[in-house]
């Protein structure tokens, strides 16, 4: 069972709810997609809205049923394949005519794209020939793959009403990954965040991540990963359990949506160029051990494919064909710019007003998550006027409806979540206690208050862009779109915004718009001087040497973007060839400017 998208990009998943049923939107026209299915609760109402929307049978799981963490999402899954399918074959059936969505399909296929030229000479034909070879694309169209993402450090232990913690399959990643499995969806699953080896040896229960007699792969494994070493530590651990890694698919650390995970210094350009290199290496390494395990497990050991792909930041069809021709990148992920379209995903009117007109300065990297992991950011979001609000009411935080992001025991033998209630109020008696409780700003009461509750703020555009309201009337919105976003104003239609990525059309606004690389490079150099000014005079030997290694490897990096400059810019006396080159001498003095020293003990 082989899929092979006529597509050149996918979007990936965004937040909770802005990508919740994106497949619903662009499946039927080959576009794949994905969906977060760690939140049941949110799986459980959009299955309830497309039931209504549909006329379909809708039977509610409740949390007072078995497993109703896994049965929800396996029952979501399974009704956006029904409905994809359904979309699909409707499309299939039209007759080739303007305006019809089977035209469409066609329409925004990259130009070069096999089916794409098979469409454009079809057209040329007339008669008999003209219906044949009609029939003949309609046999090779295919929908776009629904696939799914997993943050696999959101794995928090469960409890029953008297407070037991119950088995571990009932975590929330275990629970996500078992709705899958048991699922119809022949696609892919991403794995995101981390690595989680419980999680990753629960994969080896369902059949469905094995080669069946054939030597197909009906769910397909993807590891997001943001440098080699990682790919290959999890791709490994992967392997010895006869499990494959058909992606890798590769993001900036800093330059993209959601969570931001930094990597070392390591750039993404020579993480690319390192993968490109290695890539053959790297697939026959762990084809090795593949094949050990399966045949250890007395299954078929087929050679499957090993795809590479790239996301965050990518801007400009230039930027997205350099990725695949100079790192042979098999497609690229496009996020945050379809949060502009709402053909595409969910975005409540206002936040989509607010996204269309933002300045630069509304889009940054915050403290916002109770992950405690850096998290992109959009100042104009209407859940920082409702955690001001609260505040302001000397009623902090947000009460704790799902739980998901409860990872912190400084006050609990339980894990509780940093944006909640609970967290402030023990926080705030601590902090009098110590007689440190201040509201100055930079205090750490003021730095706790930032924490925002996203376990709402990002379902929230799921349901309201629907027409509903979400439960317990919690309508502010968190949003987390890639700071690329800055350089998109307006509101587009799908066809605009694929038209964008394959050079037919310019969504870009007229703002000043540097290479993807230099803007992460702009990125990773306010990081290090944030990270660094945190520990500011307290600097000890291993901090000295992890920001020593870090600002080594940006200025690799640099030099490394230094000798492809003629590959990017074929005019190196091109204006853009010159400005791309000033940044870099830029960037580079900046980082030879920063001064890493360790504290001096103050001797007595």
């Amino acid at each position: 069972m082989s899929f092979k998208s006529p597509h050149s990009f996918h979007i990936p998943v965004m937040g909770l709810g802005f990508s919740v049923d994106t497949p619903l939107k662009v499946a039927k026209y080959g576009i794949s997609s994905v969906v977060s299915i760690v939140d049941d609760s949110l799986t459980e109402r959009m299955r309830a809205i497309h039931a209504s929307k549909f006329g379909l049978a809708y039977d509610a799981i409740t949390e007072k049923m078995q497993d109703y963490r896994a049965n929800r999402i396996t029952a979501y899954l399974n009704q956006l394949d029904d409905l994809v399918h359904h979309q699909f074959e409707q499309l299939k059936s039209q007759a080739f005519d303007a305006g019809n969505e089977i035209m469409k399909y066609f329409e925004m296929l990259p130009s070069s794209a096999e089916l794409k030229l098979r469409f454009d000479e079809m057209l040329k034909l007339t008669g008999e020939a003209k219906e044949a070879a009609q029939e003949k694309l309609r046999q090779l169209m295919q929908p776009g793959s629904i696939d799914v993402n997993i943050m696999v450090k959101v794995d928090k232990t469960n409890y029953d009403k008297q407070k037991n913690p119950l088995p571990i399959e009932f975590n929330d990643g275990h629970a996500s990954l078992r709705g899958y499995a048991q699922s119809k969806l022949a696609s892919s699953m991403i794995l995101s965040a981390g690595m989680n080896p419980r999680l990753y040896s629960y994969i080896e229960n369902f059949s469905d991540f094995f080669p069946n007699t054939l030597g197909d792969i009906k769910k397909k494994i993807i590891l997001k990963v943001s440098d080699f070493r990682s790919a290959l530590i999890q791709g490994k651990m992967l392997a010895k359990k006869g499990l494959w890694v058909s992606e890798f698919r590769i993001e900036s650390g800093l330059n993209c949506g959601g969570h931001a995970f930094a990597t070392d210094g390591l750039l993404l350009g020579p993480i690319l160029e390192e993968f490109a290199k290695k890539r053959d290496s790297l697939k026959n390494e762990l084809l090795e051990m593949y094949h050990a395990a399966l045949t250890a497990l007395e299954l078929p050991t087929p050679e499957p494919e090993q795809r590479l792909t790239v996301q965050g930041g990518i801007g400009t069809h230039a930027e997205h064909e350099f990725m695949m021709q100079e790192y042979q990148a098999d497609a690229c992920g496009w996020g945050s710019p379809f949060l502009l379209v709402p053909e595409a995903t969910n975005v409540d009117t206002s936040t989509l007003r607010d996204l269309a007109s933002a300045e630069p300065e509304d889009f940054y990297l915050s403290d916002a998550s109770p992950l405690g992991v850096p998290f992109n950011n959009f100042k104009k979001a209407s859940s920082h006027t409702l955690l001001a609000e609260r505040a302001a009411k000397g009623k902090p935080g947000s009460p704790c409806h799902k739980k998901f992001l409860q990872s912190n025991t400084e006050y609990s033998d339980i894990a509780i979540c940093t944006a909640s209630r609970q967290y402030y109020h023990a926080k705030e008696k601590d902090l009098k206690e110590k007689g440190t409780f201040s509201t100055e700003a930079g205090s750490e009461w003021n730095k706790a208050l930032e924490k925002d509750c996203l376990c709402e703020g990002l379902s929230a555009p799921g349901i309201l862009a629907n027409g509903e309201v979400p439960a317990h009337n919690l309508t502010a919105v968190s949003v987390c779109p890639g700071p690329n976003l800055q350089f998109y104003s307006g509101i587009f239609s799908l066809k605009e915004m694929v038209s964008h990525i394959y050079g037919r059309f310019n969504a870009l606004n007229s703002r000043p718009r540097p290479h993807s690389f230099i803007n992460e490079i702009k990125l990773y150099v306010e990081y290090l001087n944030r990270e660094i000014a945190k520990v500011s005079g307290d600097m000890d030997k291993k901090q000295v040497k992890y920001f020593e290694t870090f600002k080594n490897n940006m200025l690799e990096g640099i030099a490394y973007y230094r000798t492809i400059a003629n590959k990017i810019y074929e005019d190196m006396e091109d204006a853009a060839a010159k400005t791309y080159q000033d940044f870099l001498n830029q960037y580079e003095a900046e980082l030879e400017a920063i001064q890493i020293q360790q504290a001096v003990p103050v001797m007595a």
